[in-house]
């Protein structure tokens, strides 16, 4: 007989409602947790509670009511020294404590890859004040690229093209980080030909991959996203040995987005979220399970007899470019329109300058296609004043 488990969500975005739902299909009961009201998650599961993230107290409150079977950090910015010690305590966290919080930080996972494991990455210096940042980017060389130690979804992340530009650098990594603690990566720019997201999923039935996905970034967070993203034999062979080395090393159940850039023959770690990722939202209409599927039943001990790619696809999200308390989204019917493509529109309660408010999904007999089909549908899409 199936007994119902109970996950806790601990970050409630758009990535975190399809958790939820994919989690409620196998009769999870389902608890959404954010610092904001009304977020994604919070509209479709059983419970939901509005905390301050990066309180320990908070969240080990919230934990010892609810007791889940599973804690599922869904967003970076979560008191992870907290997780550790409720780990110890037997509570069981998401792929692991230790992954939620080595990913949290750049410096953290980046110094995993580079210097325990030996994976091939960018060049990269650490700097706690301007002088050392100017004197490391130097050090690396222009371009480089700078980032705050934690963020997410890009933000606080610039290309710093020469010294004229490091004060402003500096002061966009100070102002986009989660946490105000100064400290910045500064690292290499690499000329690459591709960035992909190789989603990587631990579970009973081992190490499995999806179809590589190709995506495009500006400033840091994602513009465009396709499946598959056409690759060499030696670069998957590569790319998946560079995904299994670092997630091995973060170990537990779930799905990893790790991110490579693709430059000749050349394959280079990134970054790696072990949850599931904003490029995988195309998942949703080109697998047989999407990422979020393939998620819950990962950290739900099920089997996952193998990954079939259906149909290639794309997606493009819809951004919002002011600061809106009430908002609707316009042109959906003409967006719908558009062959083969579906909207989902996550419900946020408000707008802010570059948050994502919903996302286009488009397939087609080739990659090419569906990502035009989602280039029109977005098109159709607008954010507008209630």
């Amino acid at each position: 007989m199936y007994q119902s488990k109970k996950i806790l969500l601990l970050g409630s975005g758009e990535l975190g409602k399809e958790v939820i739902i994919e989690a409620q299909r196998l009769g999870v009961d389902t608890v959404a947790v954010d610092r904001y009201d009304l977020a994604p998650a919070m509209q479709v599961a059983d419970r939901s509670y509005v905390i301050d993230m990066l309180d320990p107290q908070q969240i080990r409150q919230i934990i010892e009511n609810e007791n889940p079977d599973l804690i599922v950090p869904e967003i970076e910015a979560i008191a992870t020294s907290e997780l550790l010690k409720l780990e110890e305590e037997g509570y069981r966290v998401i792929p692991t404590a230790r992954a939620a919080k080595l990913t949290m930080d750049r410096e953290g996972i980046r110094r995993l890859a580079a210097e325990t494991l030996n994976l091939p990455t960018a060049n990269y210096h650490f700097a706690d004040t301007y002088d050392e940042f100017v004197q490391r980017s130097k050090e690396i060389g222009f371009p480089c690229v700078i980032k705050p130690l934690m963020s997410s979804s890009g933000k606080g992340q610039s290309i710093c093209h020469s010294e004229a530009d490091l004060q402003d650098c500096w002061k966009v990594a100070q102002e986009g980080g989660r946490v105000q603690n100064g400290r910045v990566i500064i690292e290499e720019f690499i000329t690459f030909d591709s960035e992909i997201t190789l989603l990587t999923v631990r579970s009973v039935s081992g190490t499995t991959f999806c179809a590589p996905i190709g995506h495009i970034q500006k400033s840091g967070d994602y513009i465009e996203s396709w499946q598959p993203h056409q690759m060499t034999d030696q670069q998957i062979k590569e790319a998946q040995n560079i995904a299994k080395s670092i997630t091995d090393e973060l170990g537990g159940f779930g799905i990893f987005g790790v991110e490579l850039f693709l430059s000749g023959d050349k394959v280079y770690f990134s970054e790696v979220s072990p949850r599931p990722h904003d490029t995988g939202l195309v998942t949703l209409v080109t697998q047989n399970l999407s990422e979020f599927a393939l998620h819950v039943r990962a950290i739900l001990g099920f089997p996952i007899p193998e990954i079939t790619l259906i149909t290639p696809g794309a997606s493009r999200p819809l951004k919002a470019d002011k600061e809106l308390n009430d908002y609707t989204i316009e042109g959906l019917e003409e967006a719908l329109a558009v062959p083969n493509t579906q909207v989902r529109i996550f419900g946020k309660p408000v707008t802010k300058v570059g948050r994502r408010v919903a996302v286009a999904l488009s397939t087609s007999d080739s990659t090419e296609t569906a990502r035009q089909n989602a280039k029109n549908a977005l098109d159709k899409l607008m954010v507008k004043n209630k």
